[in-house]
């Protein structure tokens, strides 16, 4: 079984759903992508049923606060299970070198001293380079930089067991030094912040975001088979499925997802 569960689908400042953040689920493991902006990450994994001793790996893109302080949260969760025998083996944090020095000065300044000291007993980091390929979970994965504007950003191409290959973009527009690391990907994860019909209200770009639009034409020149569309504004959750969908069919051949959080994608 491969799986994507949304665990979160919005963007930074969002209300009514959770930040951007997600889980691959291989068999019993999950891989942890990101984890939003606070605890509620607990309450996404609970809802979707994924168990924290069944997680063992997660990458964290970049430093924004709609995606690394949830990490937090998902620490004090795991040392809390290692410090009561209720956790098997060890967890490894994926992500660049200053990554891990911002998501260790918060832990150590934040948690409990006996869950602090898990980091680097059963908790480790593993720094990620631009273009390193890992084996993780059965997968191949090969992470790049996707030269960020912003804060530094990472981005993957996992090939999964079934030998699809799956890519994340990050939240950001897409750069074309990209493009080998994620063309002719069975499934492409991109961020589309708003329709473009409704650019001037949201202001995408000022940003540094793309619209439904962008990321549709991003797909359709990488030949993407399968786009998920997340990161996006919360104004008008009812019909955003409809909505994106419908402007996006315009510009991009294959399928697309608009998921809402706690979605199960069938990869």
């Amino acid at each position: 079984m491969e799986e994507l569960i949304m665990l979160g689908t919005g963007s930074a400042m969002v209300t009514n759903c959770f930040n951007t953040c997600f889980a691959i689920h291989l068999s019993e493991e999950y891989f942890l992508v990101d984890a939003g902006g606070g605890n509620g990450i607990l309450r996404q994994l609970e809802q979707t049923n994924i168990p924290c001793e069944n997680i063992h790996h997660m990458f964290v893109t970049h430093s924004h606060t709609d995606h690394v302080l949830g990490v937090i949260w998902v620490i004090r969760k795991i040392a809390t299970l290692m410090n009561q025998n209720k956790y098997q083996g060890n967890f490894t944090i994926y992500c660049h070198r200053e990554l891990i020095d911002i998501i260790t000065t918060i832990t150590t300044l934040t948690l409990k001293k006996k869950d602090v000291q898990q980091l680097e007993r059963r908790i480790f980091f593993k720094e990620v380079q631009d273009g390193q390929s890992l084996s993780i979970l059965d997968m191949k994965m090969t992470f790049f930089d996707i030269a960020s504007i912003k804060a530094k950003q990472f981005g993957f191409t996992a090939v999964l067991p079934s030998g699809k290959r799956f890519s994340c973009l990050g939240d950001e527009p897409f750069n074309v030094r990209c493009q080998g690391y994620v063309e002719n990907s069975e499934w492409l994860l991109s961020e589309a912040f708003c329709l473009y019909a409704d650019r001037d209200v949201f202001k995408p770009y000022e940003k540094n975001h793309s619209t439904v639009k962008e990321a549709c034409e991003t797909a359709e020149l990488l030949k993407a088979k399968n786009l998920v569309l997340y990161h996006t504004e919360d104004k008008n959750m009812k019909n955003r499925q409809y909505s994106y969908t419908t402007e996006g069919v315009a510009y991009y051949k294959g399928q697309i997802y608009v998921p809402d959080d706690l979605a199960v994608i069938v990869l």
